[in-house]
């Protein structure tokens, strides 16, 4: 599933678990009992889908689960048996995953010994452990676990097929609703995430919500506490980040050098050998030879032999959470674009990112506006009249938000009064194009920028493409995209009405890598360079596969990829700014963006740039970052080796500073489960 909360910072000794778990563990509700439980998955301030759990008298449960995402969304039954001991016996899981792929997964166990199959993996264990579903009902699993785990509280659960489970107890409270009151108790469980999963279940230890802003998962009728909730988990979540912030920044007293390093000059898209930066709180001081760089005496002294000193990298493309800024300044971003997201959530992050009371890169934000409907934005403003799109702009540029991003249901008459309003307001436009466009009319119609290279193939298949807003936009580009003739004149035309109307464009080509390449059961490309550093549970991913295929479409979809880097090859080449951006797992997949600009035919040094000069004039920060400058903020990253020559020494950080605060990259990974780069 793709909703998972997180949290579980000030999380309560493992003695208070005992008492708050012992009616958990051993209620007779969860032994025996019949009942249906029913519940509300919420997107957009609106019900998106359901799930409905059914347990038998003797435990067993049969779990109905779907909702819509746009066109995408899961359809799923789970029915599911536990052995005396609270582990899953039998476990059988039908229907489709989120890009509506087949899914039929099977656990069965026999005599002390477990054996699993499904789509993607197969295996056998004779050890005891709680089997994780690949793809099943999340919240009635998780409930189970968690009972499971209260069965020995404090200590650690195996989990199949691998990894393990501990169990913290984070809050709990009464709610109340229709007149009725409950007492809930909020859960954290590490180690089936980078991050811990939490997980709300009433007092029987039936599952009772999983809140939050995206795809909010609620019991029915109760739909109306997941802001008492969220804030609950938000605390808390709050609480475990300011303690990671604490504990890995490092903020000299003195000045820092960095001597003897292979410097990138982000304006100029090459490298200068031995070269010394310090660094005195978060300005960048002296920049020059090692031989006569003026070092003060009282400096941290930092050897920079063998490796090359970069300025921070930019993520163009972000919907970001909390867990998102450890993995951001881990990986060497220190800036980011978030291109949607619900105020609040946003808010709070760019909050504590900016005091430093947590861990994160610094946040420019869009706001996002879509039209009300079936395939509307999960979040953001809804404008369907020109009146309503003008407000949306107005609220979004006096909260200082740095452009407008447009989405997939917007009435395309409604793109000129919103280019006007923001550029009025000195917001820049991009987007979706708009259900009923094509790129060149959005362009023309004032756009500043384009999100997706699928939006840009798709200029060229409008006669084939009946709807945007659905996955259409996604397939279309998998049947399609090999029959578009990238060098005849309809793509020259509308290259050249992008470099006219200075528009950009944020590629993600890493969002579609494994959308159509990736196949079930085998490691996707996008995840094989950091496969055996990520842990067991979350290494599952990587071979989930992508958009489902045929044995008559396999081949067109693969070929479809190698299109959209020769697309991008072609933008690059004409002078058209190429921005890196990912819109996929925070951090470690811009190292893949920036290897699939490459890939895609761009220089090193050119990609390099993209991610940090080019990133900082379009969001008019130049000044102040981009590259290695005196004077500039102090957001920078060291990595071993030379990723002018080899793109893939991006991933060998080891030392990240943002704004002059020092962190270990191996540490912070660590934080998030995931292992060392070598």
């Amino acid at each position: 599933m793709i909703h998972t909360a997180t949290g579980g910072a000030g999380l309560r000794p493992s003695w208070l678990i005992v008492a708050l778990t012992a009616a958990l563990a051993f209620s007779p509700a969860m032994a025996d009992g019949a009942r249906t439980l029913r519940y509300s998955i919420v997107s957009g301030g609106r019900v998106a889908g359901t799930e409905t759990d059914s347990y038998d008298a003797g435990g067993a449960l049969t779990s109905d689960f779907e909702f819509n995402d746009r066109g995408r969304g899961p359809k799923i039954r789970a029915r599911y048996q536990f052995g005396a001991d609270g582990l899953p016996s039998r476990v059988d899981i039908s229907g489709v995953n989120y890009l509506k792929a087949a899914v039929d997964e099977h656990l069965a166990s026999d005599a002390g010994r477990w054996s699993w199959r499904s789509n993607t993996e197969h295996g056998e264990a004779r050890a005891r452990g709680f089997y994780v579903s690949s793809e099943g009902a999340v919240g009635p699993e998780l409930a189970a676990l968690v009972r499971a785990l209260a069965r020995h509280p404090g200590d650690p659960l195996p989990l199949l097929p691998g990894g393990e489970a501990r169990l913290e107890s984070v809050a709990d409270t009464d709610v109340a609703s229709h007149g009725e009151k409950l007492h809930v108790r909020e859960f954290a469980i590490t180690g089936l995430g980078l991050v811990p999963v939490t997980v709300w279940l009433d007092d029987n230890g039936d599952f009772f919500a999983q809140p939050g802003s995206w795809f909010p998962t609620l019991r029915a009728g109760w739909e109306d506490v997941n802001d008492t909730l969220t804030a609950l988990q938000d605390k808390a979540e709050d609480a475990r980040y300011a303690r990671l912030g604490r504990t890995l920044a490092r903020r000299p007293t003195g000045p820092v050098a960095i001597e003897h390093v292979r410097l990138f000059d982000a304006e100029r898209a090459t490298s200068v050998e031995d070269q010394t930066v310090v660094v005195r709180g978060a300005r960048i001081m002296v920049v020059g030879p090692a031989a006569s760089a003026a070092v003060p005496a009282d400096a941290e002294r930092i050897d920079g032999r063998g490796k090359t000193l970069l300025p921070g990298l930019f993520d163009m493309h972000m919907h970001v959470n909390a867990a998102d800024g450890l993995l951001c300044i881990a990986s060497g971003v220190t800036g980011a674009r978030d291109l949607g997201n619900d105020e609040p959530s946003v808010k709070r992050l760019t909050t504590q990112w900016d005091s430093g009371n947590a861990i994160g890169p610094q946040l420019w934000k869009a706001g996002m506006i879509d039209g009300h409907g079936t395939f509307q934005a999960p979040a953001g403003s809804y404008a369907d009249t020109p009146g309503e799109a003008v407000a949306a702009v107005n609220h979004y540029a006096d909260l200082g938000y740095a452009q407008i991003k447009l989405y997939s249901s917007l009435k395309p008459e409604l793109v000129p009064p919103i280019v006007e309003a923001a550029h009025r307001r000195g917001l820049r436009v991009s987007g979706h194009v708009p259900n009923g466009m094509i790129a060149a009319e959005f362009v023309r119609q004032g756009a500043d920028e384009l999100q997706h290279i699928n939006f840009v193939l798709l200029n060229f298949l409008a006669p084939k493409v009946k709807d945007t807003r659905t996955p259409e936009r996604f397939t279309a580009i998998g049947d399609y995209a090999t029959d578009i003739d990238l060098d005849g004149p309809a793509v020259k035309d509308f290259i050249a009405l992008l470099l006219e109307r200075h528009t950009t464009v944020d590629v993600t080509l890493v969002a579609f890598e494994g959308m159509f390449t990736g196949r079930a059961g085998h490691a996707s490309p996008d995840f094989v360079p950091l496969l055996e550093r990520l842990p067991a549970q979350v290494r599952r991913q990587a071979f989930a596969g992508g958009l489902p295929v045929t044995a008559a479409n396999e081949r067109r979809y693969r070929d479809a990829f190698p299109v959209l880097l020769k697309m991008t090859k072609k933008l690059y080449d004409a002078g058209v700014p190429i921005l890196v951006g990912t819109d996929a797992m925070a951090g470690v997949m811009l190292h893949r963006e920036l290897e699939l600009e490459v890939q895609a035919g761009i220089p090193p040094a050119r990609a390099l740039q993209n991610a940090t000069m080019v990133a900082a004039r379009v969001l008019k920060q130049d000044a102040e970052l981009g590259s290695i400058r005196v004077g500039k903020r102090a957001d920078l990253l060291l990595v071993d080796g030379n990723p002018l020559t080899n793109i893939g020494d991006v991933r060998r950080g080891r030392l990240v500073l943002k704004g002059g605060v020092l962190y270990d990259p191996t540490q912070l990974y660590a934080a998030v489960g995931i292992g060392p780069s070598n």
